[in-house]
């Protein structure tokens, strides 16, 4: 526990046990908003062939497409409803910029 509170930063094992929470919390609530967002969109796994590869697949590539973004943005609520904004905004600047979207931040 020690490595990981040095590494992130944090200062009380309390405070690790809401980052963890929130990472859940975060995780569940974007999978099980996907769905309804899908369905506003008129993406329904009906409307898709009924055999794996024409129909699941295409149907779960997009659920997973949309289940990034959400994530996203339920993190930083998440991080700011339980009081660890500033360790999740810098967690999620890190985390996009990673995967190429250095241009969004300045710092």
């Amino acid at each position: 526990m020690d490595k990981l509170k040095n590494r992130w930063g944090v200062s009380s094992n309390w405070q690790l046990l809401v980052i963890f929470f929130v990472f859940s919390v975060t995780g569940s609530s974007a999978v099980f908003l996907a769905k309804p967002v899908l369905e506003s969109l008129g993406i329904l796994r009906d409307g898709f062939h009924s055999s794996f590869w024409l129909g699941a697949l295409p149907y779960y590539f997009f659920r997973i497409l949309l289940i990034f973004p959400i994530y996203q943005i339920l993190l930083v609520l998440y991080g700011w409803i339980f009081g660890q904004f500033r360790f999740f905004w810098n967690f999620e600047k890190k985390m996009l910029k990673r995967i190429g979207l250095k241009n969004l931040f300045s710092d």
